[in-house]
């Protein structure tokens, strides 16, 4: 009794609980502000009805996904008073005059160390008109060079990654570069920080960069200043604050570790126990990520340094970072990391996807933790299907966010009804993020298949075409759907008008979750 007591009073002295409660605590000012004006009343409601008409109107104008535009005009529409002010103050995603310069710098920054002649693009051209231009797209938008001479291992389980990664920060020799949206204090984070002071103390340079509120429950606040005074340098994205602003959704979900500028990771994975099934959650906890060794980190090391400059507001060149290291010619396929930006209008990461789906011949297999798509994504998935290609999606059996999970069954449906296979992982929680296709590309990263992967937050992965590792990629996804239970449509249920009712209203604002 006393350790419960103990365990909600410090909950209660937590930020998690501080920080949203003095959100509140403004929303209730502006709530009693907007009772005052009730006085005015009609005066009032006529100049809230006309704003919020215009708003309406510069939401169904603006350059939003469709589905993100009436989740917030239901409401606006609803309640002019209430809906216009939340809208306000949560839905608008624009930069201020000092963000937009910052974000400018960083993208000519980008621009500049990107090879605008890049010979293999053109090699692809020959080759394969088809990945040709899907890689252009990538290249253009996501700033990144298309390579060879890039080594790609696919790795099917938190462990193996575990394993990979300390092999890699072990042998640094002149810097490691870690980006991760979540970092928990246990064996995984513990065993890795060990070797990050000790590496320090060769002289190596070591740069850590966590999201703020993806690591509010698993690390103490300021732990930054824990890790300078180790002498690892570290940059906090996006620190939860009580401020009533929409930049409070844009989070940095990427998972980037970069090691001497010649190994690179990504995937699904962060630095927490979870990852590894060091700690059960929700069942066995499956995950993925990839390993690149050659020309293609240097597109992840940019990226890294890129999203460093604008938090610490640092303006450094990136070259003495690029490794100088003499890779072998290799003809093991086309290997493009790409990462994707809230803050412009171009949605790369649900682009790529769904070029892959588009281009598909024969067969498309999905993982995801989330299934909360537009009606672009519904869409192409659903004509794939039609035209006989296998699509097959692969959702938790065991969910980590049951609100959420709710929604994704609300999608199975109009998916199976028109030829879609969806699968749930039954011995617990799927969290990889993959895609593979054809036998000839796949990409693997942090993007998931839900609005705020695709439209608020910072994403990264890696293309593939006609490399090894792909058919690992298929190996491993075969190899899972004999753990999962297939959806069949017959067995869904019929729904009480209440449940139906209640997966209408959750469909409708899913972007806003």
């Amino acid at each position: 009794m006393i350790k419960f007591m103990k365990k909600h009073l410090n909950l209660l002295g937590h930020r998690v609980f501080l920080v949203p409660l003095l959100m509140i605590i403004q929303i209730v000012i502006l709530f009693i502000m907007v009772i005052e004006f009730y006085s005015y009343f009609i005066f009032f409601y006529i100049i809230c009805s006309i704003f919020s008409f215009m708003m309406v109107i510069h939401i169904v104008n603006s350059k939003a996904n469709p589905g993100y535009k009436i989740a917030w005009i239901i409401p606006i529409m609803g309640f002019p008073i209430f809906g216009l002010l939340l809208y306000l103050l949560f839905g608008g995603n624009q930069l201020t005059k000092r963000q937009k310069e910052k974000m400018k710098n960083i993208y000519f920054k980008q621009k500049k160390y990107k090879d605008n002649h890049n010979i293999v693009i053109n090699e692809l051209r020959y080759e394969n008109i088809s990945a040709y231009n899907q890689a252009k797209y990538i290249e253009n938008y996501s700033l990144t060079n298309i390579c060879k001479h890039t080594k790609t291992t696919y790795l099917s389980d938190g462990k193996i990654y575990f394993q990979k990664l300390l092999e890699a920060i072990n042998n640094a020799k002149k810097y490691i570069f870690l980006e991760y949206f979540i970092i928990g204090e246990g064996k995984m984070w513990n065993t890795i920080l060990d070797i990050l002071k000790q590496k320090v103390e060769e002289g190596i340079e070591v740069r850590l960069i966590y999201d703020d509120f993806g690591c509010i429950m698993s690390l103490p606040n300021h732990y930054d200043k824990t890790l300078e005074n180790f002498g690892i340098k570290t940059a906090v994205f996006n620190r939860f604050v009580p401020n009533l602003k929409s930049k409070f959704n844009n989070r940095d979900h990427r998972k980037i570790a970069v090691i001497d500028g010649h190994i690179a990771f990504t995937g699904g994975i962060n630095l927490a126990d979870e990852y590894i099934n060091e700690k059960v959650r929700f069942g066995h906890w499956k995950d993925n990520g990839i390993m690149l060794e050659g020309e293609a980190v240097w597109n992840f090391t940019v990226m890294f340094l890129s999203m460093w400059d604008y938090i610490k507001e640092e303006n450094e060149e990136y070259e003495k970072y690029r490794s100088n290291y003499e890779y072998e010619t290799s003809s093991d396929g086309y290997v493009i990391p790409y990462s994707d930006s809230p803050w412009d209008s171009e949605a790369v990461g649900e682009s790529i996807y769904l070029n892959l789906i588009n281009k598909a011949n024969r067969y498309i297999y999905i993982t995801t933790p989330y299934l909360v798509i537009d009606n672009e994504m519904i869409t192409a998935l659903t004509l794939a299907a039609k035209r006989g290609v296998d699509v097959r999606i692969i959702t938790p059996g065991i969910p980590d966010k049951k609100i959420v999970n709710e929604v994704t069954k609300a999608y199975y449906e109009i998916l199976l009804q028109n030829g879609v296979k969806i699968y749930e992982y039954t011995k617990g929680f799927i969290h990889e993020k993959t895609f593979v296709v054809d036998d000839e590309y796949a990409t693997i990263g942090t993007v998931n298949l839900d609005y705020r992967s695709l439209y608020l937050h910072f994403e990264c992965g890696v293309w593939l075409y006609d490399c090894s590792s792909i058919y690992t990629v298929k190996k491993d996804l075969t190899l899972t759907l004999k753990e999962c239970r297939e959806i069949k449509l017959k067995n869904l249920g019929k729904l009480t008008w209440i449940n139906s009712f209640k997966r209408q209203i959750l469909r409708a604002f899913a972007p806003l979750m």
